[in-house]
């Protein structure tokens, strides 16, 4: 029997099955086995597959922030790229018109977000159907999922619920946050199972599930700590360990197609926002502000911090954006965007804005920032550098570097002058 069948068998065990206490620890086994037929599935498409990587689909990261565009075809993924970049894609009346993955660069608010344009998906995606597989592939390295969707379309063909069930098969979690859970695999000891609060949603025994789903991998001993209430899926992924939660919102397009009444049934739809391409309906320009731009930058949790020299003027022209997808809002992420020097060399931030209780505020680098703060980072002074442990190393590091230089130029020229 191959893993295909496999997963429909167990899928099909899993409908059959009624979902009450006395079969979460079926269920939870079911899951565990049907979780890892998948991950083998995956792994063999991507081992055997028809040659190298697909065109298009290696595209470098650039800008602040990444967002994959994800839809099925013809729902104007295209349209929609190019209003919001400006880039040119290439739009038709029929189906798979982009073929490969086009990039641009979205300008908001003094941010640049790279916008990815993806061929459309079908059912079935996650499992290697119509190029699905790259497709995914790009969407796990985007910082966020904006799901295009055709108003017209989804009353009866359940679009965005096929979307997010072909996302979650290959381990992405939509708008979710890990579960507070630390999981350690050990060599030795067993299992240790404990929890900080009352575990509702595993059955009447949850270490016996646990352990349970663990000897599914093969895992013998690990130590375990639930500081939430849990569910076997979020057990599962926590095990797992190669899931990724990102940020999605849903755009439905051409809502003139349909009555005002599917219009505001739609909106009211969690995560989500009716728009017409078309029409210009809360899409405009690229060089305009709209609601699918102000949506997607707080999906990204983009924060503009402006920057100040000792006794200038802040830098009101070219601020520092920092993501919440990626290394957070804090000082210290403010440092590692500027500089690792910087970094090293940090005494303490003054910063003026929403985030200071008063300005300026005097902040350690783990401060929480907020849009558009004003920082200016105070660096340590000769003698506090040479208080520290590694200043020897550090200054040796330095002396290195210039000798070797000096040399490599002393060589240069002499070979010049042979010459």
């Amino acid at each position: 029997m191959g893993v295909m069948e496999k997963i429909k068998e167990i899928e099909a065990e899993m409908a059959r099955t009624q979902k009450n206490k006395a079969t979460n620890y079926h269920l939870g086994t079911l899951k565990a086995k049907l979780a890892k037929l998948r991950n083998e599935l995956l792994i063999e498409q991507g081992g055997g597959g028809s040659g190298g990587p697909s065109e298009g689909f290696d595209v470098a990261r650039l800008g602040d922030a990444r967002v994959a565009l994800i839809g099925f075809p013809s729902v104007g993924k295209s349209t929609l790229q190019c209003k919001l970049t400006g880039t040119e894609s290439e739009a038709a009346a029929y189906e798979f018109t982009t073929l490969t993955c086009i990039p641009g660069t979205m300008h908001y608010k003094g941010s640049k977000v790279q916008v990815l344009d993806l061929p459309g998906i079908i059912e079935g995606a996650a499992h290697g159907k119509g190029r699905g597989k790259e497709v995914i592939a790009c969407a796990r390295n985007a910082d966020a999922i904006l799901i295009v969707l055709d108003a017209g379309k989804e009353g009866l063909n359940r679009h965005r619920e096929i979307l997010e069930t072909e996302l979650e098969t290959v381990g992405i979690r939509l708008n979710q946050r890990p579960p507070d859970v630390t999981f350690n695999k050990k060599s030795t000891g067993g299992v240790r199972f404990s929890s900080t609060v009352p575990l509702t949603k595993l059955g009447p025994d949850p270490e016996k599930l646990a352990i349970q789903i663990m000897r599914e991998y093969k895992i013998s001993s690990a130590d375990l700590l639930a500081r939430e209430d849990i569910t076997v899926d979020q057990l599962v992924d926590v095990i797992v360990g190669n899931r990724v939660y990102k940020p999605a919102c849903y755009f439905y397009n051409k809502i003139d197609t349909i009555t005002i009444e599917e219009v505001d049934q739609l909106a009211r739809m969690p995560h989500s926002l009716v728009g017409s391409v078309h029409k210009r309906f809360n899409v405009g320009e690229p060089d305009e502000e709209d609601a699918l731009k102000a949506m997607i930058w707080r999906y990204l949790g983009l924060t503009r911090i402006y920057t100040k020299r000792k006794g200038q003027h802040p830098d009101l022209a070219e601020p520092v954006v920092l993501s919440a997808v990626r290394k957070g809002t804090t000082v210290l992420a403010l440092c590692q965007n500027i500089s690792t020097q910087m970094l090293r060399d940090f005494n303490f931030a003054m910063v003026w804005g929403k985030s200071a209780k008063h300005n300026p505020q005097r902040c350690g680098i783990n401060h929480p920032l907020e849009d558009e703060d004003v920082v200016q980072i105070v660096t340590k002074t000769n003698s506090q550098q040479r208080q520290d442990k590694n200043y020897q190393a550090m200054v040796q590091g330095f002396s290195d570097k210039y000798h070797k230089k000096k040399a490599e130029a002393r060589k240069k020229k002499q070979g010049k002058l042979r010459g």
